[in-house]
C-alpha cells in the first residue's frame, strides 16, 4: 500500500464521489425501513435489499462513465480489468445497518495495481463523508467547506486511543492475548467497529485500528483517506497489501511500536 502512482487522479476522484451520491440515494431510504428485506448468505453474513440496490446503482454508473475499467463488489464479485479496479462495498456495517444503528457507510475505491489510489467513504445517516486521492490529501466535508484531516500527534502508547474492532475476531484469530496486551499498554481501547474507526484515525482522535478476517472491499477506501492524512495502513504482520485478511491501521508516528507491541521476538515480520 505505498504512494507511488504519479499520475492525475483528479477525475477519478470526483467520479467517486458522485458514485457516492448514487449510493446515498440508494441506501439511505431503506435505513429503518419497517420493510427492508434481510437475507443470509453463504457465509452467514446479512445482506439487505439495499446492498444489492447499491451496488447495482454503482456498477451502473460505472459501466456508463468507466466501461474499461474492472469492479470488485462484495455482493456480486469482480468483472473486467485488474489493473484499474473500483473495489465497492455497498454498505460497510450491514448488522448496524439492519439494526436501525446509524454507523454504516459506502466505500468506494480505485485501485491501480492492487494499490488504493482513490477512496471515498460516505455515511449518509451521520450526514458525513471522507475523500482522498494519492498526492491530494485526505478531506471531509464540514459546515465551512472540506476541511483537510490530519492523523495524530501522539507519539506514546500510553497515550494511545484504539479501535480493537471485535474481541471474537480476535479470538478467532488467535490473537487473545495480543488483545489484553494491547488494552493494558494503551490509554483507551474501545469497539467502534467497522468503517468509522477508520475515519476516526483518518481525523486525529484514534491512534490505531485492526482487525481481521477482512476482505478487499472493506478496507480498500480507507487506504488512501488513512494514508493521505498522514497514517500507515498494513497487515496485522506488517505487509503491505489489503489482501491479507487483516489490517493494521496507525497514525504513522506509533506503528512500528504497535507492531513490536503486538507480535512476539519470535516472529519475523516486514521492517
Amino acid at each position: 500500500m505505498t504512494a507511488s502512482l504519479p499520475s492525475d487522479l483528479r477525475s477519478d476522484l470526483a467520479l467517486a464521489l458522485r458514485l457516492a451520491d448514487v449510493a446515498d440515494a440508494q441506501s439511505l431510504p431503506r435505513f429503518d425501513a419497517a420493510d427492508l428485506e434481510v437475507s443470509t448468505k453463504a457465509d452467514r453474513s446479512h445482506v439487505t435489499d439495499a446492498d444489492l440496490a447499491t451496488e447495482r446503482a454503482i456498477r451502473e454508473a460505472l459501466a456508463t462513465e468507466r466501461p474499461s475499467d474492472g469492479i470488485f463488489g462484495e455482493e456480486f464479485g469482480a468483472q473486467g480489468d485488474a489493473r484499474r479496479q473500483w473495489i465497492i462495498d455497498p454498505i460497510d456495517g450491514t448488522a448496524n445497518f439492519l439494526r436501525g444503528v446509524p454507523l454504516w457507510g459506502t466505500m468506494i475505491s480505485l485501485a491501480v495495481d492492487g494499490d488504493p489510489q482513490v477512496g471515498v467513504v460516505s455515511m449518509p445517516a451521520l450526514g458525513r463523508r471522507w475523500w482522498a486521492a494519492t498526492g491530494d490529501g485526505a478531506w471531509t466535508a464540514s459546515d465551512t467547506g472540506p476541511r483537510r484531516l490530519t492523523t495524530s500527534s501522539v507519539a506514546s502508547l500510553e497515550e494511545a486511543s484504539v479501535s480493537f474492532q471485535s474481541i471474537a475476531q480476535w479470538a478467532d484469530a488467535g490473537h487473545t492475548e495480543q488483545l489484553l496486551t494491547l488494552s493494558e499498554r494503551v490509554w483507551r481501547d474501545r469497539a467502534y467497529g467497522d468503517v468509522f474507526a477508520y475515519m476516526m484515525l483518518a481525523e486525529g482522535r484514534l491512534e490505531m485500528v485492526a482487525e481481521f478476517d477482512v476482505k478487499e472491499y472493506d478496507i480498500a477506501a480507507a487506504v488512501p483517506i488513512v494514508r493521505e492524512a498522514g497514517g500507515r495502513m498494513t497487515s496485522f504482520d506488517g505487509d503491505d497489501t489489503i489482501s491479507a485478511r487483516s489490517t493494521l491501521a496507525t497514525n504513522g508516528i506509533l506503528h512500528e511500536a504497535f507492531l513490536t507491541l503486538l507480535h512476539p521476538a519470535s516472529i519475523s515480520r516486514p521492517t
